[in-house]
């Protein structure tokens, strides 16, 4: 599946091309109109959720692109978790049992890494951690894979979208090679959305959810993508969707969340969408390619 991709050239100019998102070879690329399969959190049917034995685990399988959740410490650092508490996916009640409700935001990064983020899921993982942002993108760079990043309730942490992009620049991430098909930038708020393009306009960004079909218009001023949840994809819908251009030039593209057996994602590749975000990438891979 090929996928719009959006570079900076010298003067500052916006350019739009066409590449392929994925950097595997023959199969998927023969494959070039199913739809590009997403590790949810990474692959996190087979390893504890937004860690880096979940990026491994997705790598192993040959996914390319693996999305995650970013959220801020109470010390201003960020770190990869999915809910805005720690008590799901970490040990933080037995650890702090004086510290309810467990806010992200309520907890040093210190704090936050002495907890175990993986015996929850399966004994095999006791002792995999949180990781930062900064570990994750490390993860990414040694592996070579590309990162859908979630900006996760951004309105709980203000300003945590210039932070994001900070940290994305120092990393060397907002370079050239990133923008144009490693990275994408997505969130459920669309103030936060609209936030980040403004920021780097060369960033590629998504909207989660579905607006109606009259707003789309609007949200293509400042999303690349639209990605609602499966159980809204129509093929109308989808190809409403594609009818309009982004705030690139190119149309806009559909990833929807969250996909993780056979049957449905062959009824979203019919639909046309471009992306299946899943727990299991390996299983919606086979079944839509």
């Amino acid at each position: 599946m090929s996928i719009r991709a959006v570079a900076p050239a010298a003067g500052g100019v916006l350019l739009s091309g066409v590449l392929l998102l994925s950097t595997a070879p023959s199969s998927q690329a023969a494959a070039k109109d199913a739809p590009l399969p997403v590790a949810h959190r990474g692959a996190s049917a087979y390893a504890p959720e937004n860690t880096l034995a979940a990026v491994d685990r997705a790598h192993e399988l040959d996914i390319d692109w693996v999305e995650n959740d970013v959220q801020r410490t109470k010390d201003g650092e960020l770190v990869v978790i999915h809910d805005t508490t720690l008590d799901r996916t970490t040990d933080a009640e037995e650890v702090f049992p004086d510290r309810a409700p467990w806010n992200v935001g309520d907890f040093t990064l210190e704090e936050i890494s002495r907890l175990d983020a993986g015996g929850w899921f399966d004994k095999d993982f006791k002792g995999e951690r949180v990781p930062t942002l900064e570990q994750y993108l490390n993860r990414l760079d040694d592996t070579g894979q590309h990162l859908l990043l979630e900006l996760k309730s951004p309105e709980l942490y203000p300003g945590v979208e210039a932070e994001i992009l900070k940290q994305l620049d120092e990393k060397g991430w907002l370079d050239r090679g990133h923008v144009r098909d490693k990275l994408i930038l997505q969130s459920f708020d669309a103030d936060a959305v609209k936030t980040v393009h403004l920021t780097e306009p060369t960033v590629k960004t998504g909207f989660l959810g579905n607006p109606k079909v009259g707003e789309l218009a609007d949200y293509a001023k400042f999303a690349d993508q639209i990605n609602p949840q499966y159980t809204a994809v129509t093929k109308e819908y989808v190809d409403a969707v594609h009818e309009h251009n982004g705030p690139h030039g190119q149309p806009l593209e559909t990833f929807t969340w969250t996909v993780d057996d056979a049957e449905t994602a062959r009824a979203m590749a019919d639909a046309g969408v471009d992306g299946l975000i899943s727990n299991k990438p390996d299983v919606v891979r086979d079944a839509a390619s």
